[in-house]
C-alpha cells in the first residue's frame, strides 16, 4: 500500500500542489518587503517636500485692490428712540485678473536623495507675459451715506509653497520695475503663506487710477518636486512648457492642446479661456472664506476683462464663526504636467512577485515531467529547494534594484537563479544537458516575466497567452501518457509521448 502510494503520479501532483502553496508563504514575506520599502520611498518624498519644496501650483499674477468703507450708524434703544450715532467701517478687497496671460517656461530635472531613495525634482525657469484692462470706475460704497478711502494696490502671484522661490522674481507693471514682498495681504491667512505681492507707486500707480491698460511682465524661477500645477485664471491664458525629461505625464482639467514627446524630452502647450473655466470663481470663493477672515459678502462681478471679489471684514468685536475647511490651491481647476519616473522599481517588483506562484508551479511541473519520461526519482525536498530558489529571485531583484538600473538588477538576478538551477539540475537529473535543458526553460520565464513587466498596456494579455501556452504544452506533451500504468510502475508512457519527453529533456 505504501508502495502504491510512493509510485502514485496522483499522489505526487497533490504533493506538488500542496508544496507551491506552501512556497507562497515566503513569496507573500517578500511581498510585504516590497511594499514596506515602496511606503519608504514615499516618506522620503514627503520628507523632501517638507524640508525643501513639494508640488507646486501657480496662479496669477492678478491685482489686488484693497479699499475701506466708511459710514454714520444710527444707535436706537428698545424703544426705537434714538440714543446716537457710531462710526462704521468695513475693510474690503477687488481682485483683479489678467484679461491676456501667455506662460513659457522651461523645467529642468534636478535628481536629490534621502537615504538610499531618490526622489525627482524640477527648476521652473518662466516668463509671464500679459495685460491688465483699463480698471473701471472706482467701488461704490454699499452704506447709504458711505465714502470709500482706496489703499495701495499690489501686484500679486500665488504659489502653493513659496520656498521653492528661487531669488527675487524680475517683474515690471506698466514698464515700471517692482520688488516683491512676502505674502498676499488682505486674502486670507493662507493667501499670506501661498503666495508674493509688490506694491505699486509712482507712475504705476497714476497710470492705473487714471483708467489705462498696463502690461506686466514677471520672471521666475521655482523648485518644485515632480508636478507643476497652472491655474488658468486670465480670460485667456497661452502656456508653452519644454523639457529634457522624456516621461512626462499630463493631467489637470485641461490636457494640453499641443504636445511633442521624444527622448530629447517634451514640448506642450496650452490654450485656456474663461469660457471653459470656472478657477476665477473658485479663487475667489477660497479667499472669500477664509478662515482668518470673519464673515464675507462674496460679489463676483465683472466687466469685459476682469472678474472681481469685494470680501466684507467685520469689526474686532465681532465673533468668528466656525472655521471652514482650510483653502487648497490643489483644488482650483488647473492644468499640469508631471515628471514621472518610468520605472518605478518597488512598483515593478511588486508586479512581479504576483507571477510568483505562478512561476514556482511551472518549475516544478517542469522537473515533474522530467522525472516522469526519464524514469527518475525527486525528492520531496529538492522540489522545494527549487521552489525557494525561484521566490529568492524576487527578494534578490529588489534588493539589486535599489542600487542599479532595474533592467540590470532583473538581469544580475536571472542569471544568478537560471545558473543555481542549472548547475542544481545537472546533479540532481543525472546529466549536464538535461540541467542546461531545464535551466533554459527557466531562463524562457523570466524572459517572458520581464515582457510582461516592459508592457503594462498589454499585460494581461501577454500573462493570459503565457498561462495558456504552458497549459497547451503540458497537455501536447501528456496526451498519451497511461496514467494508471505509471502509478503501478507497470509501463512506462506510451512512444509518442515518450518522444514527446525526449525532445523536452533535450531543450
Amino acid at each position: 500500500m505504501i508502495q502504491t502510494l510512493r509510485n502514485s503520479a496522483l499522489v505526487k501532483v497533490l504533493a506538488l500542489v500542496a508544496l507551491t502553496l506552501l512556497l507562497c508563504i515566503p513569496l507573500a514575506e517578500i511581498g510585504s518587503l516590497i511594499r514596506e520599502r515602496g511606503r519608504s520611498q514615499a516618506e522620503a518624498a514627503q520628507e523632501l517636500a517638507s524640508t525643501h519644496a513639494g508640488a507646486q501650483t501657480v496662479a496669477g499674477p492678478f491685482l489686488v485692490l484693497p479699499w475701506v468703507e466708511q459710514w454714520t450708524e444710527t444707535e436706537r434703544n428698545s424703544k426705537g428712540e434714538v440714543t446716537g450715532q457710531s462710526q462704521r467701517t468695513k475693510a474690503r478687497t477687488t481682485v483683479v485678473f489678467p484679461e491676456r496671460l501667455k506662460i513659457d517656461g522651461r523645467m529642468t530635472p534636478q535628481e536629490r536623495y534621502r537615504g538610499i531613495f531618490r526622489v525627482l525634482f524640477y527648476k521652473l525657469d518662466a516668463t509671464l507675459d500679459g495685460r491688465f484692462a483699463a480698471l473701471g470706475p472706482a467701488p461704490r460704497p454699499s452704506e447709504r451715506g458711505g465714502t470709500v478711502t482706496l489703499g495701495t494696490p499690489r501686484l500679486a502671484f500665488s504659489v502653493s509653497d513659496v520656498r521653492g522661490i528661487e531669488g527675487l522674481p524680475d517683474a515690471t507693471l506698466g514698464g515700471a520695475p517692482l520688488r516683491f514682498q512676502q505674502g498676499i495681504p488682505g486674502l486670507g491667512a493662507s493667501a499670506s503663506s501661498q503666495g508674493i505681492h509688490a506694491p505699486l507707486s509712482g507712475d504705476t500707480l497714476r497710470a492705473l487710477a487714471s483708467g489705462q491698460a498696463m502690461d506686466f511682465r514677471l520672471a521666475l524661477k521655482l523648485v518644485g518636486q515632480e508636478q507643476l500645477r497652472i491655474v488658468p485664471a486670465a480670460e485667456d491664458t497661452e502656456a508653452h512648457l519644454q523639457s529634457p525629461w522624456p516621461h512626462p505625464s499630463f493631467g489637470g482639467r485641461f490636457l494640453a492642446s499641443e504636445r511633442t514627446v521624444g527622448d530629447a524630452g517634451f514640448d506642450a502647450r496650452w490654450r485656456v479661456s474663461a469660457l471653459v473655466s470656472t478657477a476665477r470663481t473658485q479663487l475667489l470663493r477660497q479667499w472669500a472664506g477664509e478662515t482668518a477672515a470673519p464673515p464675507a459678502d462674496v460679489a463676483c462681478a465683472g466687466d469685459d476683462s476682469a472678474c472681481r471679489v469685494a470680501a466684507t471684514a467685520a469689526s474686532a468685536a465681532q465673533t468668528a464663526p466656525a472655521a471652514p475647511p482650510q483653502p487648497d490651491l490643489r483644488e482650483v481647476d488647473s492644468f499640469d504636467v508631471a515628471l514621472a519616473q518610468p520605472v518605478n522599481v518597488y512598483f515593478m517588483a511588486h508586479r512581479a512577485a504576483k507571477y510568483g506562484a505562478l512561476f514556482i508551479g511551472l518549475v516544478l511541473m517542469a522537473s515533474f515531467m522530467f522525472e516522469l519520461f526519464r524514469q527518475l526519482r525527486l525528492h520531496p525536498v529538492q522540489y522545494g529547494l527549487v521552489g525557494l530558489s525561484v521566490a529568492l529571485f524576487f527578494l534578490l531583484l529588489v534588493a539589486l534594484s535599489e542600487k542599479l538600473p532595474f533592467w540590470q538588477a532583473y538581469a544580475l538576478s536571472a542569471c544568478a537563479s537560471v545558473l543555481l538551477l542549472m548547475a542544481y539540475f545537472s546533479a540532481v537529473l543525472r546529466g549536464w544537458r538535461r540541467g542546461v535543458g531545464l535551466g533554459a526553460f527557466v531562463a524562457v520565464l523570466y524572459g517572458a516575466l520581464y515582457g510582461l513587466l516592459a508592457a503594462e498596456n498589454n499585460a494581461l494579455l501577454l500573462g493570459a497567452l503565457l498561462t495558456f501556452g504552458m497549459l497547451a504544452l503540458l497537455m501536447l506533451v501528456t496526451r498519451n501518457v497511461d496514467w494508471y500504468a505509471l502509478s503501478e510502475g507497470r509501463a512506462r508512457p506510451a512512444e509518442p509521448a515518450a518522444a514527446s519527453g525526449q525532445s523536452l529533456s533535450n531543450r
